[in-house]
């Protein structure tokens, strides 16, 4: 099988006989016309070849800059996915951690909500013995001040009455 560029220069080699003998040709051309037409062609058919290997070889340069740079790209590809491999190896036991933090300050909460209610209970608990203890300790402090008028109330009628019985003695006497 033939190569593209093959059957395309004997597609062109089959032309220049079919555009020389395309024209009319009078019994009196030299075969030196027929030599120069002949020269012209192959100069021409020379130089579309040369086009034609010129824009190959340009096609070549471009295919080969091409495969280089898509071979960068996919080494630059290969650096990007273990680069991300990198950076999820080092989320990854951070985020362990975190979650494990996470549940344990939630466990921790848990707990806390009901230690504190109680606590707020005891404190309102402590606060109204502490008010039912001032109270008390009010009323014991005006009860001993009430003892204390009486007793010395009590020690001074006791008083009046023993200088009386003793002014009574001393007139009996």
């Amino acid at each position: 099988m033939a190569t593209p560029k093959q059957s395309y220069e004997h597609q062109q080699l089959a032309i220049v006989p079919r555009v020389r003998n395309s024209g009319m040709v009078s019994s009196n051309q030299s075969p030196i016309m027929d030599d120069k037409e002949e020269e012209m062609s192959r100069s021409a058919l020379a130089m579309f070849r040369a086009k034609e290997e010129e824009i190959e070889r340009k096609k070549m340069e471009v295919r080969g800059k091409v495969h280089a740079y898509l071979g960068r790209v996919e080494e630059e590809t290969k650096r990007l996915a273990e680069i991300r491999e990198e950076l999820e190896g080092l989320t990854d036991p951070l985020r362990k951690e975190v979650g494990i933090v996470r549940k344990k300050i939630d466990s921790v909460n848990k707990e806390l909500k009901p230690l504190g209610q109680t606590c707020q209970r005891k404190e309102r608990e402590y606060k109204e013995a502490l008010d039912a203890f001032n109270e008390k300790n009010k009323e014991k402090a005006q009860l001993v001040t009430k003892l204390m008028e009486l007793v010395t109330e009590s020690e001074m009628l006791r008083m009046k009455k023993l200088e009386e019985l003793s002014k009574n003695i001393e007139t009996l006497n």
